[in-house]
Parts: C-alpha cells; structure tokens; sequence
C-alpha cells in the first residue's frame, strides 16, 4: 500500500516547505491550488463523494459537517483540534511534528470550502516540539503568500494563528476546546443549544477538524475521489493512522487500510505490530484510546472500522490501541486508567466529578489490601449513576454474555466521566476473579443493639439472627447460655442508702483555704451479699442498664463487628 498522510514521516527534512513540495506521494501545496480552481461548494462536494471520515474519535463524515454551518451567516472559523490527550494517542503529534506543512495545507482548503476567516490551531501545551514546527511552517508559509491575504494571487484570504492549551484533557472536547480558546477556563459546553456549527468560536459558526482528517485533504485533491476511495471499505474507505503502544514487539504509528486491517494483522504482521513481546499471549487490548471498552481474544479478528467495532461493543476512537499481555494486573491497569479520569474531570458535572473519584478510592482500597467484598458492586453502582447500563462491553462466550453494543448513555455534558466506566466494567465482567483475589477484610456487619433481648425465650430467633450476623454455626443452647444468665430470682435485703452530712462553712477557726473535714455514715453491712450478686447477675451484668451479657459500644444503638 502506498503511504499518503505519513509519506515524509522518514524525511529528515520533510518539516520545510522545500522538503514538503519536492518528496511524498504528491507535490506539496498543489492540492490548494487544484482546490482554488473550483467553487467552494464544489470543494464540499469532493470531501463529502470521498467519505473522508473524521479522525478525532467519532468518525463523522467531514464533507457533512462543513455542510452545518447556517447559510449567510458571518464570520466563519476553523478551530484545528491538536490537543491530542487520550492516553496512548500520538498519531497527531507525529503529523505536526514531521508534516506540519500537509497539516497547513489542509487548513487551507477546509477553509476555502466553508468560507472562514481565520484559522485556529489548537496544540496541547505538552507538545513544544510540535509547536515549534508548526510556527517555523507557518512564517515560510506566510512569506511564500500560501497564507495571509490573497493566496496565490486569488481573492481568497485566510490568516492561521498557532495558540497551545494548558494541558487539560478536557479540551479535546470541542465545545470545551472553543472555551479554552476564548480565554475561558475549559468545560463543556451544553448542546443544544451551542453546537458548534451553529454557535461556536465567539458565538459564529465554527468548525472543529482533527489534525488527521484535515492532512487527508491535500492528498485527496491531488488525485482524485476514486483514487481515494480505491482502498478501504465502501463506508470507510481511505487510510488512517493508529497509535500501537504496550506489550508488542514494535509500538509505533502506522497507517493502514481503513476497514480491511484486521486486530490481529495489526498486532503480529511484521509490517506492524510484530507480535505480542516475550512471547506471551495477549490476554486484552484497548482498541480506540484509553476511553474505549476492553476488547478480548475473541475480538482479534474484528477489522478496524467503525461499525463492526462498535457493534462488538467498542469504538475505533482516536486511533489509540494498547495492547496487554498475560501478566498484565487486570485491577492495576483498571485503576491507572481510571485515576487519569478522575485527575482530568473538569468538575461540570457532579455524576462526573464524584463518581470518578469514589471510582479511584476504591479501587485503591482494593489495591491496598483494604477491599471488602461488596465493593465490587460498589463500583459498578458508582459507575452506573455516571452512566446508566447496560454499558457497552465485549461478549464472553465462556460466561455466555452477549456484546452491549457501542456508545454508552451519560449523566453528564461531556464523555469524560462515562469513560471512566469503561475500564471498570470490562475488566470486571472478564476479571472479576482477580477482583476478589484481592479482597481479604470481611464487610463491616451493623449491628442493632434494640434487636437482641436477653429476656427471650432460647428458641426466639433474635440468637439465630446474632449468630447469622457473625456467620457462626453454634449450638443454639450453649450459645443461650454464653449470652443469658439464668440465674435463680431471689429478693435482695433491703439496704440503707449511705447519708453525707452537709459540708461545714468556713469559719475564723476553719480557713477557706484549709480542707474541711466531712463526716460520713458508713455502709451497714448487707446480711446477704451473695444473694444479691446473684440476684443482680454479676457474671458480666455490670452495665448501666441492668441488662447482662458484653457491653455494647456505638452511638445510635449500634456497633460495626
């Protein structure tokens, strides 16, 4: 196959705008210039017979998305989403660092094609080096009059400005993305109404395009829409670039045929992954960034296309798939995974902003040894009110679990927090085992001080429910007898309480600050002292209320065994 968008990765000098034009599968900013020959409409049209399909995660047509914008309505902008945060996602990054130029040309064209004024090229702030390529293209761009006012001598004017985040992972979101933009801190916004077509950048219609589905532009409008269309599927026909990290023997970025690559191609061909490294067997992959659920051996055989994936209960997604061997810990991944989402929650949402942190508490609490049983469920309740199940999830023929099909409902604005939930119910409906190897503390059991009366008759079921609670098999008997004292009633002598003399003033004789000598009658002595132990049950009935058998702590009538 023949490389398109990753045809100068191998270019040392494939960064400049002469390296650009003179290497590659086709000349550089020749694309712009066959573009510029047509009317912008037209250039939509090309985009939308191609199918290219978005690379930012959702996969949505990019022809009909430039088709939202609300005719007659002025200014336009492109917003370039570079903040490439997913866990395991460095496609983009590769781009702008080695083929800032394709990147820039493709800017051009969506912009000619929509009719915007400005460009926006949005890299995350952890990307100097990208950064740094991007403003080196951009001055040789601008002096070459590739960009700026009047573009190869046409009518057509676009300015492109480079501006970098702050690191947040939430500005991958396109509406939090254009927040961020506007000097805001970045949070989703809600859609409706502020679809960003409609109401983005500045409250105009704007265009959010990943930094992928834009580089695919200027290849495709130097050939031709059945050229690009010649490999890969009928509906998702091209190439893309996937990000494969983890336990293979050669991670790398590598661009494939969309739709016709299979998982299992792309982890042992020699072309890509080379096989899973030691020699170990796969035991679980993450097909589509860290946000994506867990597929398994039986998924291996899927084709990387957005359908079928999804109807497995996946997502192809940013293009990230980490793979893990047998010795991964299935909990310890879950958690890294989920404590990346709880650190990242912007806190919009409270489903979100809770629950990813209970999410990582107690999967640390697992971790450290202090797990209890019920935790487990514990946590897909947590997850559950993030996002209401059935959760999308791989089918497990050996428990006979059919797949949920993709994507998840969500309590919240954005899909932060509902991907969050991902790790945790894979690795739970696959692993569970490995949950309660864990898990050595019983759960703590309330117990009820008002429900045990130790005046009921031995057959009551107050002592069966005692010895439930404590999970003990105990002979009903001799258990009455270590709780009840059947002790004999007999009637106590009466005894004369003591009397205390009242105190004596202070006198001229008797000094305030001298001790004062107080007079006291002592206990007459009780003619039956053991007949009154006995009637009051010593044999521990030494508590306040009378009542025998071990003392009871807790506030509210209760105590945690």
């Amino acid at each position: 196959m023949q490389a398109r968008v990753s045809s100068r990765f191998d270019v040392l000098d494939g960064h400049t705008i002469a390296g650009y034009q003179d290497s590659g599968t086709y000349r550089g900013y020749d694309g712009i210039k066959a573009a510029l020959q047509m009317a912008p409409n037209q250039v939509t049209d090309v985009v939308k017979d191609a199918t290219v399909l978005g690379r930012g995660g959702a996969g949505f047509p990019a022809g009909v998305k430039w088709g939202f914008c609300p005719p007659g309505v002025w200014p336009r902008y492109i917003v370039v989403n570079g903040d490439e945060s997913e866990p395991g996602t460095y496609k983009d990054r590769v781009l702008m660092e080695r083929d800032p130029h394709q990147l820039i040309e493709g800017c051009l064209i969506a912009a000619y094609a929509i009719g915007a004024a400005q460009v926006f090229l949005y890299v995350r702030g952890e990307m100097p080096h990208a950064q740094e390529r991007i403003a080196a293209a951009l001055n040789e761009a601008y002096a070459a009059n590739l960009v700026g006012k009047n573009i190869l001598g046409t009518d057509f004017s676009v300015d492109i400005i480079l501006t970098w985040g702050a690191g947040a992972y939430i500005v991958g979101e396109e509406t939090a993305l254009i927040e961020s933009l506007e000097g805001n801190r970045g949070m989703p916004r809600l859609k409706p109404p502020f679809f960003p077509a409609a109401k983005g950048l500045y409250m105009q219609p704007t265009i959010v395009n990943n930094v992928e589905t834009l580089s695919n532009l200027p290849w495709l409008f130097c050939h031709s829409v059945d050229e690009y269309r010649s490999i890969g599927t009928e509906t998702s026909p091209g190439t893309r670039l996937v990000a494969l990290s983890g336990h293979v023997n050669t991670p790398g970025v590598f661009e494939i045929p969309q739709g016709t690559t299979t998982y299992r191609e792309l982890f042992e061909s020699e072309q890509y992954g080379g096989g899973i490294r030691n020699g170990h067997e796969l035991k679980m992959f993450i097909p589509g960034g860290a946000s994506a659920p867990w597929f398994f051996q039986e998924q291996v055989d899927l084709p990387l296309e957005g359908r079928p994936v999804g109807a497995a209960g996946s997502m192809l997604g940013s293009g990230a798939i980490v793979v893990m061997d047998e010795t991964t810990d299935a909990v310890r991944a879950c958690l890294r995974i989920v404590r990346f989402f709880a650190r990242e929650s912007c806190g919009k949402c409270t489903p979100c902003r809770e629950g990813t942190t209970w999410e990582e508490k107690i999967l640390q609490r697992i971790l450290d040894g202090y797990g209890r049983p019920s935790d487990i469920d514990l946590l897909l309740d947590v997850a559950d009110n993030i996002s209401p199940g059935p959760y999308p999830v791989a089918a497990d023929p050996s428990q006979g679990l059919d797949a949920v099909p993709f994507p998840p409902r969500q309590t919240t604005i954005c899909p932060l927090g509902p991907s969050s939930v991902a790790p945790i119910t894979s690795a739970i409906r696959r692993f569970r085992h490995e949950f309660e190897a864990k898990i050595t503390l019983r759960d703590r059991i309330p117990v009820t001080v008002e429900a045990f009366s130790f005046d009921e008759p031995a057959d009551e079921p107050a002592l069966g429910t005692l010895a439930g609670a404590f999970d003990l098999d105990v002979d009903r008997s001799s258990a009455v007898k270590a709780v009840r004292h059947d002790a004999p009633t007999v009637d106590a002598p009466t005894v004369d309480e003591p009397t205390i003399e009242p105190a004596v003033e202070p006198t001229a004789e008797t000094p305030a600050d001298e001790p004062v000598a107080v007079e006291t009658v002592a206990d007459e002595p009780v003619a039956d002292q053991a007949a009154v132990d006995d009637a009051a049950g010593d044999h521990g009935r030494d508590d306040d209320d009378g009542h025998g058998g071990p003392k009871l702590s807790g506030s509210g009538g209760r105590f945690d065994v």
